[in-house]
């Protein structure tokens, strides 16, 4: 068997050649990899869902927003290369508040006498609200706890989340306890922090069975039903028992099936707040989060813009504008995104991708002809429903095809919609003239246009802005209006109904100047008689114009097809007076005829 060539330029690669497996259809040609499966147990055999629970979830609808708690300024903070500083951790502290959070994991104020520092800057400084609560962490020991209470001291409303990881392999290789044993541990730093929490007024508590999602479902009901009773969980106090995809192992409906047993047998469950904090190691943490609320979750910790260990944390931007994208208020403030992203970037010194969902610069960008034709007409389509509705267009519902969100909505222009490069369209170049210049190309010389900029984007392999497009435009279509062929001194006056006289000098290079003066119906056909009387056969067969504006100085713009010799070819003129405009658009159209026909086109 012959080796294909892309596989020799790939010489640190194995291109699989194992045998088809038995059964796979004919359009099915992959073959066997080398790649160590084998290895890996998969999901079914690494977690355990309880039997016999008839799943609710998949029915069900998210109504509501759950209540969002940003990690950023501790597990968002822990993954970063540089942690940050306390002027950093303040102004995203602050950021988070502006946007309407109401409770923020604010650090591990046991880890780094930074964090430390900034808890008590928060406590000392009066940055915190009255109806916003902070969040700190600590591990199941006992001087860690001390720490941490020491950190919140006088501050008003408090949350100490307690962690311990409880999953079996992390029982046996990191902790060495059997379950017996780590429960005892966790609940000693339970008792330990009730205690405490008796001089310090409005604490909760939150629990973090660390790998909640491989560890064994009854083992986990176990402890937390232990700690809702030892901390007496109440309505109107009630603990927050937390259950991490701390590594995300398995497909969402898995996590999902977890949660709803979890949610559905959990004691005093009205006495508890049932929270999830998903990770992204299998890039289905938004599903994870998502199909987590439909099984019962009630807060969903996470970063803004998906920050964190390993492939990080759930994103919790992307959740909420998901919820809105569903008519569903998010309960947060996203009218100005791009500030948002301005802040985590220098808060988190790590960049947000440009194809990150609704923040990053290309996510509302169409370079395809057919999606910018699409688009361009269900934005005329908008405006007119909300002009008919007599609602701003800000306000009209939406529905407009391959933006399933408004960029207003988040504080974008429509600049950034539709944008030109070598696989784009004519409804995008047109757009992009509309938009940016006020130009409405009649189709036919928006087709013809579509070609030129084709060719300028395919030599240069760059995107075509619309500063070059106007340009192009301009060189194609508006300058040959100054010659080689002119006319000057020109006047035009209507001598009875449905008459005008042209007169005018009409100027060539390398020839004397003729005299021009003849009648027609318009000025156009005037014009048109007074160069044939020249000479020059001129057939104007299409004509169209428009203010690029509103106003009385707005100019206009022409746009004239006209029939010179055997060559048939647009021309366009712009000026502030209309007539002037189509008497260059006619001299252009004519000009790049004779210039066509010099070049044997």
């Amino acid at each position: 068997m012959s080796t294909p060539p892309q596989a020799t330029a790939f010489p640190t690669l194995r291109t699989p050649r194992g045998p088809v497996p038995p059964g796979a259809p004919r359009w099915n040609p992959q073959r066997g990899s080398a790649m160590p499966s084998h290895r890996y147990r998969p999901a079914h055999e690494r977690v355990e869902i309880p039997a016999g629970t008839a799943r609710r979830w998949p029915t069900r609808r998210i109504d509501r927003a759950p209540l969002w708690v940003p990690v950023d300024l501790r597990d968002g903070n822990q993954a970063l290369a540089e942690p940050m500083d306390p002027a950093r951790k303040r102004r995203m502290f602050d950021l988070m508040v502006a946007m309407g959070y109401k409770e923020t994991e604010v650090g591990y104020p046991s880890a780094s006498r930074t964090d430390f520092e900034f808890v008590r800057h928060l406590a000392d400084s009066g940055a915190v609200p009255d109806d916003v609560t902070v969040v700190v962490f600590t591990a199941a020991r006992a001087d860690l706890i001390e720490t941490t209470f020491a950190s919140i001291r006088g501050l008003p409303r408090t949350v100490v989340h307690l962690y311990t990881a409880t999953a079996p392999v992390w029982r046996d290789v990191v902790l060495g306890r059997d379950r017996r044993e780590l429960r005892a541990l966790i609940e000693e730093s339970a008792v330990r922090m009730a205690r405490l929490a008796e001089r310090q007024p409005g604490v909760r508590f939150e629990f973090s069975p660390e790998v909640f999602n491989l560890t064994e479902p009854d083992y986990v009901l176990e402890v937390c039903n232990g700690l809702t009773r030892l901390w007496d969980a109440s309505p109107d106090r009630p603990v927050i028992h937390n259950l991490p995809a701390t590594v995300e192992i398995a497909t969402p409906n898995v996590y999902a099936d977890q949660i709803e047993y979890m949610h559905r047998q959990l004691e005093r469950r009205d006495a508890v707040i049932l929270s999830v904090h998903p990770h992204n190691d299998r890039g289905t943490g938004v599903a994870c989060a998502e199909l987590a609320v439909l099984a019962g979750a009630q807060r969903v910790e996470g970063c803004l813009f998906g920050n964190g260990e390993r492939t990080g944390n759930v994103d919790l931007v992307t959740l909420a504008l998901n919820l809105h994208t569903q008519g569903v208020d998010p309960m947060l403030d996203f009218s100005d995104i791009d500030e948002i992203r301005r802040t985590v970037e220098h808060c988190n010194r790590l960049p947000v991708p440009g194809r990150h969902p609704y923040v990053g610069d290309l996510v509302h960008t169409a370079y395809s002809g057919t999606h910018q034709d699409a688009i361009k007409k269900g934005l005329d389509e908008h405006a007119r429903r909300a002009a008919e509705a007599g609602v701003p267009a800000g306000q009209a519902p939406w529905a407009v095809p391959y933006l399933p969100i408004d960029p207003a909505d988040i504080g974008r222009d429509y600049e950034a919609v539709i944008r030109v490069n070598s696989q784009s369209g004519k409804g995008g170049i047109g757009y992009l003239l509309a938009t940016h210049h006020g130009l409405d190309l009649p189709a036919p010389l928006r087709a013809e246009f579509s070609r030129t900029v084709q060719r300028a984007a395919d030599a240069s392999g760059a995107e075509v802005t619309a500063k070059e497009l106007w340009e192009l435009f301009e060189q194609a279509y508006l300058a040959p209006a100054d010659g080689p062929l002119t006319v000057t001194d020109w006047h035009t006056a209507q001598t009875a109904p449905g008459a005008h006289d042209f007169r005018g000098v009409l100027r060539r290079d390398g020839r004397p100047p003729v005299d021009l003066h003849a009648a027609g119906n318009g000025p156009l056909s005037a014009l048109a008689a007074a160069l044939a009387g020249a000479g020059i056969a001129v057939d104007i067969l299409d004509y169209a114009e428009h203010a690029t504006g509103s106003g009385p100085d707005s100019p206009a713009v022409a746009y004239a097809r006209c029939r010179t010799g055997d060559a048939v070819t647009w021309g366009a003129g712009r000026d502030t007076s209309q007539l002037t405009a189509s008497v260059r658009a006619v001299l252009a159209a004519v000009n790049r005829g004779a210039g066509e026909r010099s070049q044997g086109r």
